[in-house]
């Protein structure tokens, strides 16, 4: 296993977790954080600047996991973020792991099953094509790509594609639970578009296996083995709550609302089977919705 460990994104609600697990097991964690520092254990950087390959030599593994939120109103300015955060941060970050004097042995570089696109009930795995013209899949592609130095450089790299990470301390649920712990949630649109999501626990476990084995490269599927459709979702969450779920909010009132944001995130439907991590062994410690969802917020 790894002990020197390279991380990325390490403030966001994933990132700030892995520290934490890694660092319970004796892992030996820097931080590349975006802002000037001069304290032990952090590397600054610029995502938009080249990195100092000898900034970045020396570590067993890397795992980066920095971007933009992508969760508020797409406009021009907030997409160009987007996709510089993650094209221009990961490509940087390649050309100076394949550059640097001791690269490492792995690279897991986020990315997300937005890479798919809308695709209606079709399942998706790991061979599947990206599909559209749409923001996300555009932006994934990109982002994908982006690693390729480090892949030429023979660096074992994964892209891990992340579906909804679910924890009541961040995230797509924490924004949720307000109005349906008022009885005021309800399905989005038809609500039978699939949500294809992961719990929290079981992400840092898929990261933690592929830094264990050795065979797992190209795109890695994060999600449970059990998608849900949103009506499924809804209809989960406000049992686990135990109140009801009878507030539906239609289409076009997301796409006014969200706009391009609501219409990708909200409104498409992506049926995604973590078919690598299964394969490879890994036993999902949550795999069913709704014990995630008790453990979450009955814990």
């Amino acid at each position: 296993m790894p002990a020197k460990v390279l991380i990325s994104g390490s403030s966001g609600l994933l990132g700030s977790a892995l520290i934490q697990n890694l660092g319970a097991d004796g892992y030996e964690i820097t931080r590349l954080i975006r802002k000037p520092t001069s304290a032990a254990g952090q590397i600054a950087w610029d995502f938009a600047q080249p990195l100092a390959p000898q900034s970045v030599s020396g570590f067993d593994a890397v795992i980066h996991l920095a971007g933009e939120s992508i969760a508020s109103r797409w406009t021009k300015s907030k997409k160009k973020e987007i996709r510089d955060s993650r094209v221009l941060g990961t490509r940087h970050l390649a050309e100076a792991l394949a550059r640097s004097a001791s690269p490492p042995r792995v690279l897991i570089s986020a990315s997300a099953i937005g890479f798919y696109g809308d695709r209606d009930d079709e399942v998706l795995r790991e061979d599947s094509a990206s599909g559209g013209s749409g923001f996300l899949p555009e932006v994934c592609r990109e982002w994908e790509a982006a690693a390729e130095p480090a892949v030429n450089a023979g660096i074992r790299t994964a892209f891990l594609r992340t579906g909804i990470v679910l924890s009541a301390k961040g995230g797509a649920l924490k924004q949720m639970l307000p109005p349906f712990r008022m009885g005021l949630g309800g399905r989005i649109g038809s609500g039978r578009q699939w949500m294809s999501w992961i719990d929290l626990e079981d992400e840092i476990g898929a990261i933690r296996h592929i830094l264990a084995n050795e065979s797992l490269r190209g795109p890695v599927n994060s999600v449970s083995p059990h998608p849900v459709t949103n009506a499924e979702f809804t209809k989960t969450l406000a049992s686990v709550l135990s109140r009801p779920a009878i507030f539906p909010m239609p289409a076009f009132a997301a796409r006014l609302v969200f706009g391009q944001m609501g219409e990708e995130l909200l409104l498409g439907s992506q049926k995604v089977e973590p078919a690598k991590l299964t394969t490879s062994g890994y036993l999902f410690r949550k795999p069913n919705l709704g014990g995630a969802l008790e453990g979450i917020l009955k814990s």
